[in-house]
């Protein structure tokens, strides 16, 4: 048996494509959780420094302005922008799960870092397989990123937007015993109305069945579109029409599908709160455990690869790690 705690959903927009000014607002953030007993705060899809709206906007071609900016405000492990990161989880104490655009090299991944209440990072995840234009922007990952951690709160696992829509890696996520989620997701504010896909609806259900699905509890972290992020991308009537101000739906929900807390307008920004009980997944998993008593090996069974998949590893050695992406060193303040 464990005792109830806080957890929390981030809905707001970080300042786009300044790092060090969107870390500075991360801060606030977990400062403020922590005042309010939260031991969990999860923020949305690369929140640093921000989701790249312009690659739904135009052609790629058109979307060069602004590659050499995002590369440069995209962080790096190890770098002082990830100490502060770790530094504000170990002050406050709190576990903190951020949205990141990773620059590795050159190369972005959509990432979602996990620093325990310690500062130190539990996991470094990068998003299995980016969605649709994205590719033009992020590479992949590998089965690595597939993880769910040992925490002192439970077990924490995390997927980035439509990674939700995609059936054999949730498996993989609930065959590791997966407590807590993280889920996160940008904004629902784009192509409004002329692409239901992309909207609230179909995207909060996907955070709510992954809850039933998984017997677990869901922290669905949602950025919002700011008016700066407005006045930069949309600089004609049409990108108008295409993107729009707000599309916050940040949303907390328990094992049996059930929201938690009091959602936040869609323009407006702050954070979702609510006390998690962790003994309420022992009821879901005892009427469904998809990956246990629920299942049928006989019929059904996942191949799952969980090893990395470097681009350079030693000609001697298959178990390899990839120094490139891999590190055991984690910032500790």
């Amino acid at each position: 048996m464990t005792a109830p705690f806080k957890v929390a959903a981030v809905q707001a927009a970080p300042i786009f494509l300044d790092l060090d000014a969107s870390i500075d607002k991360a801060i606030g953030l977990i400062e403020e959780a922590a005042s309010k007993d939260v031991k969990l705060i999860a923020f949305p899809e690369t929140w640093l420094p921000g989701y790249p709206w312009y690659i739904w906007l135009d052609a790629a071609a058109m979307s060069m302005q602004y590659v050499p900016r995002y590369a440069a405000n995209s962080i790096i492990e190890g770098s002082p922008q990830d100490q502060r990161l770790a530094e504000a989880a170990r002050a406050n104490n709190i576990q903190v799960s951020m949205g990141v655009s990773w620059n590795v090299n050159g190369t972005l991944y959509m990432g979602q870092w996990h620093y325990d209440e310690d500062g130190k990072v539990l996991s470094r995840r990068r998003k299995l397989k980016p969605t649709h234009v994205e590719r033009t922007v992020y590479a992949e990952g590998d089965g690595s990123d597939m993880v769910v951690m040992d925490t002192a709160i439970g077990r924490v696992g995390a997927l980035c937007c439509w990674e939700h829509l995609q059936p054999l890696s949730k498996y993989a996520m609930f065959s590791q015993n997966e407590q807590i989620h993280v889920g996160a997701w940008p904004s629902f504010s784009l192509y409004e109305g002329g692409a239901y896909a992309l909207g609230p609806e179909v995207n909060t259900s996907a955070s709510r069945i992954y809850a039933v699905e998984g017997q677990c509890f869901v922290i669905a972290a949602c950025a919002t579109v700011s008016d700066e992020m407005i006045e930069l991308l949309c600089d004609t009537p049409v990108k108008q029409q295409l993107l729009k101000k707000g599309g916050g739906y940040a949303r907390i929900f328990a094992p049996d599908g059930s929201p938690l807390g009091e959602n936040l307008a869609p323009d407006e920004e702050g954070l979702l709160i609510a006390e998690i009980d962790l003994n309420m997944i022992a009821i879901g998993k005892a009427a469904a455990d998809p990956c246990g008593h629920y299942s049928r090996t006989d019929v059904f069974r996942l191949m799952f690869n969980a090893k990395p998949a470097p681009a350079v590893m030693a000609f001697d050695n298959e178990e390899a790690h990839s120094a490139e992406v891999r590190s055991d060193d984690s910032p500790t303040s």
